[in-house]
């Protein structure tokens, strides 16, 4: 993301007089005042095309910084991601009963009232991991080909709708497979169950992948950098738009959660009251809203068009690079890959004309914004360690709580406790603490966000951990099983179907939970909301799909990961699994800080790279004399800001 302003002098940037002003046309096709060089000794503003008043380089470090205002259209596409995580928690919240628990005695839908187990087809909590656990992969792998489709050639708003049509498809697939006539033969339901995985999957991603970027791009076309702002009180502020991004992603967040409590709560209680085909049907009925609203706002929306593929040239830009680098051990490969002016010796004017690749037909800056992208794809590599924690909370927390004290809860309801905390927690945040920090001079950037998130998922961790261990050591079943566990302490211990849970259950509370789920919604504040904006603010403007759909992958591989874990997720071994993911996740935490403490420092330096003039296939319809001018004075501007230096000391 850009932030640096489209200005003319050196010495504007300073705050020189400037008595009389010209037009310069900047890359947004604007025209921005420039002051010409003056002996005044009086100091005039930097202004933008509007009268915009920049910021020198005294006031980006001495100046307080606050958000931008945020116009409804963008609260209209957080809305569209609203019912659309309504549909996909609401659905995926009673995978683990329908596919593991049995169907309750004289029940043909899975309902199981109030004091029997909601289930269907009965596979075990083995099958249902391992089914979730694709779910998880499938829905996270998608993003990648969505945002490389949605960058390239169908623009976001497009991909959308295609990724809406394909998701209702998978819905109606998941609703057929839950009827009675088909939930009494339980192979053919799963197998009809896993088809529809794969629709579901696959919109889920295409979605995902191109809705988040779409939501601060709306922002990003009314202000894309940093302006003075006076205030009421007469405080000259800086009006930071990666700040504003950032509540963006705060507030869009919110809306994640406030559609994934009501649609789990809600779906939850149709599993046990009624039946698995209402918890299928109701959410693809909200989904239906979604094309709707993007319909209904369409003139509304920043679309911005596809830029034809890229990705080929930015993986040639790489391999260029990495010409002469390589080698058998892959630290020394890795270090030459971090190594000072590693993407300098490539950028077009270090290369003589006559000696260029044909591909090559980008300018200097956006071999800057790929080496950023590419940084950012590096904090990403990272993600699957912090994602281990966060996907027991869709499958194992919640066979966790079936063997607890519930006094009528449904199992799969009790994690709804971590969107609860996020919709808690997140105003707290972007109200009191972020602000609080920012008054005590504290920088609170996305690596130490990110370290954070890693510290507070271990967190969680230990405490499944220690009520795991809890669980067993109070089991009634523990005089036949020293660890407390048999495969069923109810008919272990003779006791008949409604016998009372307090009989061969744990006198543990379900509620006991509540810590680990907390620490799993604050860990997702830090680092999930911020790996979105760091998809955003980090990757070329025509490769943001792409990149999302990096960071989404993460948690794709976090998946197939958990699959080795799967032999863990059984008693008695359930402390082993928890604690595994604990250490796992410490010792993450602590490789990802030590990791990335310089590129720490760069922030701002990253986020204030001029825009590029290389916009694909659309680069025939620019003038490009007139960008690369403009351009120019970009580069002058953050030069006098200091914005460049970080940047050249690698």
């Amino acid at each position: 993301m850009s932030t640096g302003a489209n200005l003319n002098t050196l010495d504007a940037a300073s705050g020189d007089a400037a008595p009389i002003d010209e037009k310069v046309l900047s890359p947004d096709g604007n025209h921005v005042l420039i002051p010409k060089e003056s002996t005044s000794d009086i100091d005039e503003p930097l202004r933008g095309p509007n009268g915009e008043e920049y910021p020198t380089k005294d006031e980006l470090q001495t100046l307080r910084r606050v958000k931008g205002p945020i116009s409804m259209i963008i609260y209209t596409i957080a809305f569209i991601e609203l019912c659309e995580r309504f549909a996909y928690y609401g659905t995926t919240a009673v995978f683990v009963n329908f596919i593991s628990e049995d169907l309750p005695a004289g029940s043909t839908t899975g309902a199981g009232g109030t004091y029997l187990q909601a289930g269907a087809l009965g596979q075990g909590q083995r099958a249902s991991t391992g089914l979730t656990l694709f779910n998880n992969f499938w829905s996270y792998l998608m993003p990648l080909l969505g945002g490389y489709l949605a960058d390239s050639y169908w623009g976001k708003y497009k991909t959308i709708h295609v990724a809406i049509a394909v998701a209702t498809f998978g819905h109606i697939i998941l609703v057929i497979s839950a009827i009675p006539p088909v939930i009494k033969n339980p192979q053919g339901a799963l197998g009809c169950f896993s088809v529809g995985l794969i629709f579901f999957g696959i919109g889920v991603g295409f979605f995902k992948a191109n809705i988040s970027p779409m939501i601060a791009e709306q922002y990003e076309a009314k202000q894309p950098r940093a302006v003075i702002k006076v205030l009421k009180t007469g405080e000259r502020v800086v009006v930071d738009p990666v700040m504003t991004i950032s509540v963006i992603y705060m507030r869009y967040y919110f809306c994640i959660n406030v559609g994934s409590l009501v649609g789990q709560i809600s779906m939850v209680y149709a599993e046990k009251y009624v039946g698995f085909w209402l918890s299928y049907t109701l959410p693809t009925c909200l989904f239906l809203f979604c094309p709707m609203i993007l319909i209904a706002f369409k003139s509304k929306y920043t679309r911005n068009p596809p830029t034809g593929s890229v990705l080929g040239k930015a993986l040639a830009l790489i391999a260029l690079a990495m010409k002469g680098r390589w080698s058998i051990n892959p630290i020394r490969t890795i270090k030459n890959m971090r190594e000072p002016g590693f993407f300098e010796r490539v950028k077009p004017s270090n290369i003589p004309e006559s000696e260029r690749p044909a591909w090559m037909t980008f300018d200097d800056h956006w071999v800057d914004e790929v080496r950023r992208g590419l940084k950012a794809c590096s904090v990403f590599v990272w993600y699957p360690i912090y994602w281990l924690s966060y996907t027991q909370m869709t499958n194992n927390l919640v066979s966790q709580a079936a063997t607890m004290t519930l006094n009528g809860v449904p199992n799969d309801i009790v994690n709804n406790l971590d969107p609860i905390a996020l919709l808690i927690f997140i105003p707290i945040c972007d109200k009191l603490f972020y602000p609080f920090l920012r008054r005590m001079g504290i920088n609170f950037t996305p690596i130490k966000k990110i370290t954070v998130g890693f510290a507070l998922a271990t967190l969680s961790m230990m405490i499944a951990a220690i009520t795991q261990h809890y669980i067993y050591m109070q089991s009634p079943c523990r005089e036949i099983s020293g660890y407390g566990y048999v495969d069923d302490c109810r008919e272990a211990l003779g006791l008949p179907d409604d016998a009372p849970e307090s009989a061969y259950k744990p006198a543990l509370s379900v509620w006991i939970q509540t810590p680990a789920y907390i620490l799993i919604a604050l860990a997702e504040i830090a680092a999930s909301i911020t790996g979105l904006e760091y998809a955003f603010t980090k990757a070329p403007k025509n490769m943001r799909g792409l990149i999302t759909g990096v960071f989404w992958f993460s948690q794709a591989f976090s998946a197939a990961v958990s699959q080795a874990f799967v032999p863990l997720a059984a008693d008695p071994l359930l402390v082993w699994l928890y604690t595994a993911i604990a250490i796992l996740s410490c010792l993450g935490g602590i490789g990802f800080w030590f990791n990335f403490i310089t590129l720490d420092k760069q922030e701002e330096a990253l986020n204030a790279l001029p825009d590029s003039v290389f916009k694909g296939s659309k680069n025939k319809d620019m003038d490009l004399s007139a960008i690369e001018a403009a351009q120019a004075e970009q580069d002058k501007i953050r030069h006098a800001q200091g914005l460049d230096k970080k940047l050249t000391t690698e």
